[in-house]
């Protein structure tokens, strides 16, 4: 550098410090802007860093804009891979994904849902050891729909039937998931069975049900179709045929069922059944057509514990009967009458249970809750849930912990029963509340094998009224609907 190259340097930083002292204000907002955008620059530089060390990460889940996770997950654990995560799934996924999350219901704000399984531990047996790997899945459709597909360098990443059946499944393969029967299990006490109720008019309804008992396995095992027709003012009148276990066949794959010449068969969505019984007023039979609403179910749920297990499904919530009812020789058409049908299974081993489902113009609900029959067993603080379902399907879920029942009345042909006369329950869930009540119309009432003498099953039929709080909006109907409960004779 020359002595004139440098007097130049002295001279430019003399005027620099001359300018700091003078300009002092000018100097401060320079050093302050300049200071920002180093600043910026250093938080940018980091984010593109994180972000390129997330994107290596194994446990990434990545494209969408909300992730949802099961309830209670340690998120560290979960992405890491720590014992904590290893074992967490969301139950229902795929009714999540169908109905509440991926339906019709929030279509117009979520576009695109992708389900996934994520950083399972796995192991592969190889050459005599065991070999720890990380595995997960998706459904491919999902996951480029959500701008998170993989790129293939070779061969296809396509949707399998698999994937389909689980994601958009047809109504065969719906009803079939929902509806199959179960392997039963070496005691005396299992039980499954589907239940229909059609009503033909606002005083008349039939309850039928197919039902196999016992281990299957077994001799001792068989099957039952039993019918109750009421009508108007009449006693209920009873029929069955018992099935020998040889003439039982059950698809634990499907809701087909046959009990001799009585038989459930689901095709495309559609419940025919057709059933023959005999009782002390005679002969009935029946060749009916179930068609139900879109989207009117309810998962299955099951329930386990020490000796129990209770399992059930409701495939129909709301659904139309068209065929013949016949009572001895005089049959009749029905056409397009209200319909309901569910499935139940599991260890029935002195269990009882409070149930109902209520019909109405733009809301139905079905309650439930199943509880020892001896208090001493103990039983959930709160055992109860109600489904809350409108044209679009499940609209929310609650739980509440009682029923409480006002006045009493007799029953037809049980002495010593009084069955309430009016039901009533509040249900809520966060700041939305439900209250059902229930006048009740029509009761049956059996006679049942445990818990000592006097105790005894109703049935019965009643009008509801509903009202409060659903999804932020206000709610008020009204409708016919059936409820079961138990109760001990007076006597």
């Amino acid at each position: 550098m020359t002595s004139e190259t440098r007097a130049d340097w002295r001279t430019v930083l003399r005027l620099a410090f001359r300018h700091l002292v003078v300009r002092r204000g000018r100097a401060l907002f320079l050093l302050v802007g300049y200071a920002i955008g180093a600043g910026v620059m250093m938080v940018l530089l980091s984010i593109g860093e994180a972000m390129l060390i997330q994107s290596r990460d194994v446990a990434l889940v990545g494209g969408g804009e909300v992730t949802v996770l099961p309830e209670g997950v340690d998120l560290e654990g979960l992405r890491t891979g720590s014992m904590s995560g290893l074992f967490y799934g969301i139950d229902q996924a795929r009714f999540l994904d169908r109905q509440l999350i991926g339906g019709p219901r929030l279509g117009s704000a979520i576009r695109a849902v992708s389900p996934a399984v994520e950083h399972k531990l796995v192991y592969l047996h190889r050459e005599g050891r065991l070999v720890p790997l990380r595995a997960g899945g998706e459904i491919p459709s999902a996951a480029s729909g959500l701008g998170a597909g993989l790129e293939v360098v070779q061969g296809a990443w396509r949707d399998e039937p698999a994937d389909s059946a689980w994601r958009i499944p047809t109504r065969q393969q719906l009803y079939d998931q929902l509806d199959h029967f179960h392997p039963s299990i070496a005691d005396s006490t299992w039980a499954e069975w589907h239940y229909f109720n059609v009503a033909p008019g606002p005083d008349e309804w039939w309850y039928l049900t197919y039902l196999v008992g016992g281990d299957r396995t077994t001799d001792r095992a068989g099957g039952q179709l039993l019918v109750t027709r009421h009508r108007g003012g009449q006693p209920p009148a009873r029929y069955e045929a018992l099935v020998p276990i040889g003439a039982v066949t059950v698809d634990t794959s499907r809701a087909d069922l046959t009990l001799g010449t009585n038989r459930v068969e689901q095709r495309d969505g559609r419940y025919r059944i057709v059933g023959r019984a005999h009782g002390p007023a005679g002969t009935v039979g029946f060749d009916l057509t179930i068609e139900p609403e879109a989207n009117a179910y309810f998962p299955p749920v099951e329930l386990a514990g020490e000796g129990r297990r209770s399992g059930y499904v409701v495939p129909v919530i709301r659904g139309l009967a068209r065929g013949t009812l016949c009572e001895g020789d005089r049959c009749r058409q029905v056409d397009d009458v209200p319909a309901y049908h569910d499935h139940n299974w599991g260890i029935w081993r002195a269990t009882i249970w409070n149930w109902g489902q209520a019909r109405g113009r733009t809301t139905s609900v079905v309650y439930g809750g199943v509880v020892p029959a001896d208090p001493a067993d103990g039983a959930p603080a709160t055992p109860y849930f109600l489904a809350a379902v409108d044209s679009l399907g499940v609209r929310q879920i609650f739980r509440f912990d009682r029923i409480a029942s006002g006045g009493t009345r007799p029953v037809a042909g049980a002495v010593g029963i009084r069955a309430p006369e009016r039901l009533r329950l509040v249900a809520g869930r966060d700041r939305d509340t439900l209250a059902l009540v229930v006048d009740v119309l029509r009761v049956q009432a059996t006679p049942v094998g445990f818990g000592g003498e006097g105790r005894y099953f109703l049935q019965m039929r009643g009008a509801f009224t509903l009202q409060g709080r659903l999804a932020g909006a206000l709610v008020a109907d009204s409708g016919l609907g059936f409820f079961e409960t138990f109760v001990r004779s007076k006597r």
